[in-house]
């Protein structure tokens, strides 16, 4: 193949080295791609820019400042033609995407990127599934086409409405969105109406893998699972995700309906999943007649075990269940699946990849279905992922190793080190003389591995601190919000091609299938959020929640995000019903909820416990915007001060409301700060100073700053003042 003589277009993804005006028609710079390798990449006079853009936002043209922005270090994509001449291929670039408007600018770690995109996932789901109309889930189908049109089946699959059931309580969470509550709620109902099998004889509850509506509305359910290789079984994998929603509906909610349902299900586990030999482990499938993993009728899943009956419980369920719980059972669940994990999975004597499929005595099965003895990249990358959330729990060594060895080896034989982004299914081995490990199908690239290479490499970051973690995590955050984000019909795209165009054909087509539907995309953004925010950027993060009257036990709200490390955050403040309030254990993150019967919205500050400052926006409502300042307006929190201030008068407002009941003190760059900002507001724009404690209020009226302001002791008094 030495001969190739064809242009040929693709992207690349890289660091730029050095920009020379000079050279070329348009000038040339070089690119240094994650493994090092140098392009020499020309502009032409067609070459344009942008920058990596949200959901919803528009496009934002920065093609005139391309020379200007085109400084070392910055890490791009550019789109471009491979041209063959003089014995090699020059490359020119057609298309270039820039990540930040400078070179240490990542545009996703604004501390509302993940936020906004959750919500324009949750809004796109609600008018595919609902039409914008009644949230009734009679209407809901399985599958959704790329622009949200549903498709011509009646089928509704349990696992897919309890994982957009996940991604509605999520979204929930991260904004306090009553519609999207209402949706979890309303989900997590319906699955208990029709697709809950409660056998109370055996004291267990198991799901249906899906039901039919039928054209008079009466519904068909379907017991066994009637996917692919897991046909007339019941899999482990499907009871699980079963789970997922519900669980994060409860740990909004406390609703005590759905902790039995878990509850049950959890005894399905232990009574028919579990190998209770010395073995150990969950087996993968169990005979829907019989509940047993040794039914002759299971076939080649008779007795087997494998990377989702044992590994999926964490992500999917069991991790959110401890954090709304603390109880010591599910951790001790937690731990006992992943010294599982630790012990049976690695098999680095024969393959860079782990193991993924057993045996009943973990001997290695090579020859089981479409996976034979193949690796999935992002189950890979989801162990090391959750092995860190697992060590931020019950701290072991080894948890802490296996995570680092795989955060090591990945890139190199599961990432695409040119065009950016992470493969789906490789060959576990090499054939001689083989270099690469080949495809299974192709070398396109499903979102949901992007997610679980983000997610492994920020939690990495924010826990060990390395910046080679960081540069990973940054690029593979770079790949997915650059090409997966569909800015026309909404939601993200199934797969991309290997140079990040969607690849739109067959059930990768849509929004919405067997294999897609609101989980891992509303998950991403979820804790990339957490993670970003708490850990790396060290900005806080708001979270809601609304617990039912005598839900959770002893009446303790447990907000804790995920599994961080031990002491990295803690609770700045909490407001009720939009008043606030003082009952909350900081360190623990815990909040004592009133007792009464009344509906109660919890919204939680949660700050990174290194932060020295905060600015709160509560809300803005009638024309005032209302603010709040924690700990020390200085030099190096002014920027912050400025955002929040940008947020509140996004829309023009009438009166600025700044509570500074736990402002401990203004530097005179925090009073600029202030000063600047009355400037700007201009003179029809009221500000209010309420609660400031007595070293501010001097400091504020030696400065002159008192003049043309209202000063309240109360918060209650502004109303009255302006009558």
């Amino acid at each position: 193949m030495s001969n190739m003589s064809f242009s040929f277009s693709d992207l690349i993804a890289g660091y730029v080295t050095d920009f020379d005006s000079s050279k070329g028609d348009f000038g040339t710079f070089a690119l240094k791609t994650s493994d090092g390798r140098k392009f020499q990449v020309a502009l032409t006079s067609m070459t344009y820019a942008e920058l990596v853009r949200n959901l919803d936002e528009p496009y934002f043209d920065c093609t005139r400042q391309i020379s200007s922005m085109l400084v070392p270090n910055c890490y791009l994509f550019v789109y471009g033609i491979f041209y063959p001449e003089a014995g090699e291929y020059k490359f020119e670039a057609k298309h270039i995407v820039f990540l930040g408007r400078t070179e240490n600018e990542y545009l996703f770690e604004k501390p509302d990127w993940w936020v906004k995109q959750i919500q324009s996932l949750a809004n796109f789901y609600l008018k595919a599934q609902f039409e914008d109309g009644e949230i009734d889930y009679r209407k809901y189908r399985t599958g959704i086409g790329l622009v949200g049109s549903k498709e011509n089946s009646n089928r509704q699959e349990t696992d897919t409405i309890s994982r957009l059931v996940y991604g509605f309580a999520t979204a929930y969470m991260m904004t306090g969105d009553d519609r999207y509550l209402e949706a979890a709620e309303k989900g997590t109902e319906y699955l208990r109406e029709h697709m809950r099998f409660l056998d109370e004889g055996e004291g267990i509850c198991y799901w249906y893998h899906a039901v039919d509506v039928k054209p008079d509305s009466s519904k068909q359910k379907i017991f066994s699972s009637e996917f692919g290789d897991d046909y007339d079984a019941i899999p482990a994998y499907e009871q699980i995700y079963a789970l997922a929603g519900p669980t994060q509906t409860y740990r909004v909610t406390g609703d005590p309906r759905i902790m039995k349902d878990i509850e049950l299900t959890i005894n399905l586990f232990n009574k028919h999943f579990l190998d209770k030999t010395d073995k150990g482990g969950f087996f993968s499938h169990i005979d829907p007649i019989t509940l047993s993993p040794y039914s002759e009728t299971l076939g080649h899943n008779r007795a087997k075990k494998n990377w989702n009956s044992i590994g999926d419980h964490a992500p999917a369920y069991l991790i959110n269940l401890w954090l709304a719980t603390g109880e010591e059972e599910y951790a001790n669940f937690l731990e006992y699946t992943f010294d599982t994990i630790e012990k049976r999975f690695p098999d680095y004597d024969h393959s860079p990849f782990i193991q993924e499929r057993f045996y009943e005595d973990w001997s290695h099965d090579t020859t089981w279905g479409w996976q034979q003895n193949r690796a999935v990249v992002g189950h890979n990358l989801k162990i090391a992922w959750n092995l860190m959330r697992m060590n931020h729990l019950k701290p072991k060594e080894k948890y802490i190793a296996l995570a680092e060895k795989i955060a090591e080896i990945m890139p190199a034989i599961g990432s695409d080190q040119q065009r950016g982004g992470w493969y789906d299914v490789v060959e576990r081995l090499l054939k001689p003389g083989q270099e690469v490990h080949r495809f299974v199908w192709h070398n396109r690239k499903a979102w949901w591995q992007q997610e679980q290479a983000i997610l492994a490499y920020l939690i990495l970051t924010g826990s060990l601190d390395k910046p080679e973690y960081q540069r990973h995590a940054r690029e593979a955050a770079g790949f997915y919000n650059t090409w997966f984000l569909d800015y026309a019909g909404g939601g993200v795209y199934f797969n991309v091609l290997a140079d990040g165009l969607p690849y739109l054909l067959g059930t990768e087509r849509g929004k919405g299938s067997h294999s897609m539907s609101g989980y891992h995309s509303f998950e991403l953004a979820y804790l990339a959020c957490v993670y970003t925010n708490l850990l790396i950027t060290k900005q806080p993060m708001d979270l809601y929640f609304k617990p039912k009257p005598g839900g959770f036990k002893d009446n303790i709200l447990r907000v804790a995000p995920d599994i961080l490390p031990p002491g990295s955050v803690q609770i700045g403040n909490v407001w009720i019903n939009g008043q606030k309030y003082s009952d909350f254990d900081a360190s623990s993150l815990t909040v004592k909820l009133p007792s009464t019967q009344d509906e109660l919205k919890i919204r939680v500050r949660l700050l990174p416990t290194q932060m020295s400052f905060d600015a709160t926006l509560l809300e803005v409502t009638n024309g005032t915007a209302n603010i709040s300042l924690t700990g020390s307006l200085d030099a190096s929190a002014v920027g912050h001060f400025q955002e929040v201030l940008v947020k509140a008068t996004e829309k023009p407002v009438k009166r600025l409301v700044l509570l500074l009941q736990d402002l401990q003190c203004i530097t005179t760059a925090g009073l600029r700060a202030l000063i600047f900002t009355k400037q700007k507001l201009g003179p029809n724009v009221d500000i209010y100073i309420v609660g400031a404690p007595d070293n501010v209020k001097q400091f504020l009226q030696m400065s002159g700053f008192y003049e043309g302001i209202t000063v309240l002791d109360q918060y209650e008094t502004v109303e009255m003042a302006s009558l």
